[in-house]
């Protein structure tokens, strides 16, 4: 691992450290153990989710769908273990595969029929959220303490949803990082006709990329729904901003051929730090989401001026004072 990797994560846990005191300033009850435990069980479902986001924005793609696929994921789990009286287990396994096919049908349409990941997501978006009010009937459905089991504290106040999701942080960034299929996703984002040059085909890897953030979607669909102990269809509203801001804020390019998973994380951290503080404070929803707004533009201003920053100074020089041609 190189000093500026060290350095970049070591500047993350400065900002998330000076959020925690800063919210704590503001609030005499914020840094306690029952909002730090409540903290760290909030954690896993964006952890997940950002993990997955992470790879797409790698490959140059974007998932917009990631919260209605985990409400529908979630509504799929209720049904399966209220209604049909299956076992926790077997209705994660369900779960995870609604979620793999939503990301597989997003990443085919994309990729092999050439249409914009931005528009195809968006469209799942609305079809997911659809069919997740079609399947609960728009309305909740309580499951109580067959799925709370992975919310319980079971460590040092930690979840086993919490240590499930670290394993898949560290699994997702050892595959970004130390196999082909990582690098192949990095050398896709960063310069995908030099990729196919090479021999490669760069649309099975794009393909299986979808999946697997639909995948990990509907594991943190299992996460919300045991932290809350029942499945809601209004779940993950608002989801695909927080994972895309997570994701940005870890230094995971929008333009694609840059990004870590392990980033990402600290990313979650300040995220749902900045949530909680905010709620903690007595801030509004609209406050919250203008809040969230704000560090997406933050975060990529700042991405751009460091992409400009890392070239060289002529090359940096020419796209400062480069000029349109006259018509």
């Amino acid at each position: 691992m190189t000093t500026k990797r060290y350095g970049q994560y070591g500047a993350m846990v400065v900002i998330w450290v000076g959020l925690l005191l800063f919210f704590g300033a503001l609030s005499t009850n914020f840094l306690t153990a029952r909002t730090l435990d409540t903290l760290a069980n909030r954690v896993p479902t964006l952890a997940v989710v950002s993990a997955g986001m992470t790879l797409v924005l790698i490959i140059g793609g974007i998932d917009l769908s990631v919260g209605s696929v985990l409400g529908l994921c979630g509504a799929i789990l209720g049904l399966a273990m209220v209604n049909w009286h299956w076992p926790l287990w077997a209705g994660a396994l369900l779960c995870l595969g609604i979620g793999a096919v939503c990301g597989a049908v997003n990443g085919w349409v994309s990729v092999r029929l050439c249409v914009p990941s931005f528009i195809v997501t968006l469209g799942m978006l609305e079809i997911a959220r659809g069919l997740a009010y079609l399947t609960t009937q728009s309305q909740t459905k309580y499951i109580g303490a067959p799925v709370e089991g992975l919310s319980r504290p079971v460590f040092l106040g930690l979840s086993t949803a919490f240590f499930i999701a670290c394993a898949v942080i560290v699994a997702a960034q050892v595959v970004l990082s130390r196999t082909v299929f990582g690098r192949h996703l990095i050398a896709i984002g960063a310069n995908e006709q030099a990729v196919r040059l090479a021999g490669i085909n760069p649309r099975p890897p794009k393909i299986a990329v979808f999946a697997l953030v639909g995948l990990l979607t509907g594991l943190g669909a299992v996460f919300y729904t045991s932290r809350l102990g029942s499945s809601d269809p209004n779940a993950g509203v608002g989801l695909e901003l927080s994972a895309i801001a997570a994701v940005v804020i870890g230094g995971t390019s929008l333009m694609g051929g840059r990004g870590s998973v392990l980033s990402s994380f600290f990313g979650v951290l300040i995220i749902a730090t900045l949530e909680a503080g905010l709620a903690q404070v007595g801030a509004t929803e609209p406050v919250k989401r203008v809040t969230t707004g704000l560090v997406i533009v933050v975060a990529v201003v700042l991405d751009a001026w460091r992409h400009r920053m890392t070239a060289t100074p002529l090359t940096f020089l020419q796209r400062l004072f480069q000029r349109s041609p006259p018509k």
